[in-house]
C-alpha cells in the first residue's frame, strides 16, 4: 500500500487498506530502500494505525509502501541466548554469532490457567536481608520495588542479578534441578553509562553465563520501550517451560515503559 495519510510520532496512519488486523506486523519501505517493521495498533473500518518499532523520522507519507504479512509479532528463542545482550527489539548488539532460534513465539504469550499452577512454597533469594527477611519472593510470584530520584535502584537490580539464587529444601536431599537458574534481566529507557554499568558489573562478577540481558537505551524509539518487557517474559517463558529451569526475571523501570505507554496512547 502506498496509502500513508499521515505521520504522527511514532504512528503511521494509513487509508484504503483491505482487512487489517489489529496487532499484524507491518513492514515499512522508505524512499531511500530502507526497511522497517511496525505493528497494526488500531482499526477502524479501511483505516489502520501502525506503530513504527524503529521510529517514524525520515518517512514520508508520499513515497513509502506498506505491506502487510497477515502474522503477529513473534521473537525467535534459544537456550543459546543466555549469556548474551540484545537490544530493546531483541537484536543481538555484543558482536558475537547469530543466535540459531528454536522456535519462534507470539510476544503476547498465553494466559495460564490458576488452577494449574503448583503452590508456591519455595522462595528465590535475593542476597538483600531486607528483602528475603521481610517480603520474600516465592517462586511464581512477583513484587516491586519502589525507588526515588538519587536513589541506588540501578545497583540494587546488579546486586539482586549478582547474588539470586534458589533455597534448596535440605541439604540431605540433592535436587540438581535447583542449579538449574538462569535470569532474564532487561532495562528500558537507561543511558549510555546505565547500561555499560550493568554490563560491566555482571561480566566482572562472572554472572554474565546465567543471564540474558535486553538493553532498551533512551535515545531508542518509544514504541520499542513496549515490547522490550514482553521480548524478556517471552524467553523467560521458552526457559522455564521448554528448558525446564527456574528462571528470575527483573525489569527495571518500570517508569519508563510507563512513560513510553502514555505517549503512544496520547
Amino acid at each position: 500500500y502506498k496509502t500513508v495519510s499521515g505521520v504522527n510520532g511514532p504512528l503511521v496512519i494509513l487509508d484504503q487498506v483491505k482487512f487489517p488486523r489489529y496487532a499484524e506486523i507491518v513492514h515499512l519501505t522508505l524512499p531511500d530502500g530502507t526497511r522497517r517493521s511496525g505493528q497494526v495498533l488500531e482499526v477502524s473500518g479501511s483505516k489502520a494505525v501502525v506503530q513504527v518499532f524503529e521510529g517514524t523520522s525520515g518517512i514520508d507519507a508520499k513515497k513509502t509502501s506498506c505491506e502487510f504479512t497477515g502474522d503477529i509479532l513473534r521473537t525467535p528463542v534459544s537456550e543459546d541466548m543466555l549469556g548474551r545482550v540484545f537490544n530493546g527489539s531483541g537484536k543481538p548488539i555484543d558482536r558475537g554469532p547469530i543466535v540459531l532460534a528454536e522456535d519462534f513465539l507470539d510476544i503476547m504469550g498465553q494466559p495460564i490457567n490458576p488452577q494449574c499452577r503448583i503452590y508456591p512454597e519455595e522462595m528465590i533469594q535475593t542476597g538483600i536481608s531486607a528483602i528475603d527477611g521481610m517480603n520474600s519472593i516465592a517462586r511464581g510470584q512477583k513484587i516491586p520495588i519502589f525507588s526515588a530520584a538519587g536513589l541506588p535502584h540501578n545497583e540494587i537490580a546488579a546486586q539482586i542479578c549478582r547474588q539470586a539464587g534458589l533455597v534448596k529444601k535440605s541439604k540431605d536431599v540433592m535436587d540438581y534441578s535447583e542449579e538449574n537458574f538462569a535470569i532474564v534481566f532487561a532495562a528500558m529507557g537507561v543511558n549510555m553509562e546505565t547500561a555499560r554499568f550493568f554490563k560491566s558489573d555482571f561480566e566482572e562478577n562472572g554472572s554474565m553465563d546465567n543471564v540474558c540481558l535486553f538493553l532498551n537505551l533512551a535515545n531508542d524509539p518509544t514504541i520499542e520501550r513496549i515490547i522490550t518487557p514482553r521480548l524478556a517474559l517471552t524467553t523467560a517463558e521458552f526457559l522455564a517451560y521448554q528448558c525446564e529451569k527456574h528462571v528470575l526475571v527483573i525489569l527495571t523501570d518500570m517508569s519508563s515503559y510507563a512513560e513510553a505507554l502514555r505517549e503512544v496512547r496520547a
